[in-house]
């Protein structure tokens, strides 16, 4: 829950960045995966008994083994990271911090619908939430309890998301797919995010909303190629979240159907250069995953930037949230990998590594 205490004043920025920069610097780094996906599960967790999940891992190793015991530790670790901020934080950035977070919220209501939709049992829904946003635990057991894609939607009528999911499940109804759903959780997400900010930023202000605008762009980017590649019958303007700088409506309305348009759209713009070998992959190979995983790290990439160019600014704290997501992703596709027994290219083709 917000502590409204927190958010009055400037902030305290010098002291949370130069906390997070600590945390930055023990995160897993290319190196590490590498090594991990020459690990079966029970080496994957020694390797994470002696790193900085050593607390988790000997607190759930009693209740879970394999790769429930490494899943849990993950979520469990991400929510305490996360917490962590909050905690730390003062003034406008606990607020921004607060507000992008709710993300994790978003990543937890689209789980439970997957796995609804899916038939997935409650525990193993229940593996991948990453308690680290707003709703509290009476709420998500709730969700979890609520037996049907319209449960959720019900339980959640009275949240910043229920207007969004109501006409989306009309949707869903109809389609009996769950891009509706997902894309308002989205779009509900990023246009409560953007609102409310100046229209003549300070500098640090401004580097908070290109970042904002570059993850909006990045999300409509996968939305297109999503659509292009599906062949569905969708209408794209309605899947497009404003906020970004890479297209418009009449640009989503254009090249959405068309893959060879929207890659020369990417090429010229200013993601271009970040982009360039996962379109190269998309062209030549087909390789809708490949480019899904270079949008990710460019993502990454850009957040990095924006970070040094200003460092006090909330963009090194967003920019730590999105590289802990990446190590969570990454060490979590391995493990199932392993445990799937998938090839060490096979695998590798799961994860961000920049």
């Amino acid at each position: 829950m917000i502590d409204t205490e927190k958010t009055s004043g400037p902030g305290n920025y010098e002291y949370v960045i130069a906390r997070v920069r600590s945390r930055r610097a023990v995160l897993f780094d290319d190196d590490d995966y590498r090594k991990l996906v020459r690990m079966g599960t029970g080496e994957i967790a020694r390797f994470m008994e002696e790193s900085e999940y050593e607390t988790e891992m000997n607190a759930l190793a009693a209740r879970h083994s394999g790769v429930d015991l490494i899943e849990f530790a993950l979520n469990r670790n991400v929510a305490k990271h996360f917490d962590d901020l909050l905690r730390w934080s003062e003034g406008e950035l606990y607020g921004y911090i607060v507000r992008y977070l709710r993300k994790f919220d978003v990543w937890n209501v689209k789980t439970i619908i997957r796995g609804l939709y899916s038939g997935e049992s409650r525990e193993g829904i229940e593996t991948d939430l990453i308690r680290a946003g707003e709703f509290d635990e009476g709420l998500l057991d709730e969700l979890l309890a609520a037996g049907s894609i319209q449960g959720v939607v019900e339980r959640l009528e009275t949240t910043r998301y229920g207007d969004a999911l109501a006409e989306a499940y009309e949707v869903f109804e109809e389609s009996d797919v769950l891009v509706p759903l997902e894309n308002a959780l989205d779009r509900a997400f990023y246009e409560e995010l953007l609102t409310g900010l100046p229209a003549e930023p300070s500098r640090p202000m401004a580097l908070y909303v290109e970042f904002l605008s570059a993850e909006v762009d990045f999300r409509n980017l996968r939305n297109a190629f999503r659509i292009a590649r599906s062949g569905a019958d969708m209408e794209p303007e309605e899947y497009y979240i404003e906020g970004g700088d890479l297209f418009d409506t009449n640009d989503i309305r254009q090249l959405a159907g068309d893959v060879d348009r929207l890659v020369e759209h990417v090429r010229q713009s200013r993601y271009g250069d970040e982009l360039r070998e996962g379109l190269d992959a998309l062209e030549e190979a087909g390789s809708l995953l490949e480019f899904e995983r270079a949008v990710d790290a460019a993502l990454l990439e850009y957040s990095g930037r924006l970070s040094n160019r200003y460092p006090l600014s909330v963009c090194p704290v967003l920019a730590y949230v999105l590289a802990k997501e990446r190590e969570v992703d990454n060490i979590r596709a391995i493990a199932r990998g392993r445990e799937a027994g998938l090839s060490q290219e096979e695998i590798e083709t799961e994860l961000v590594i920049l």
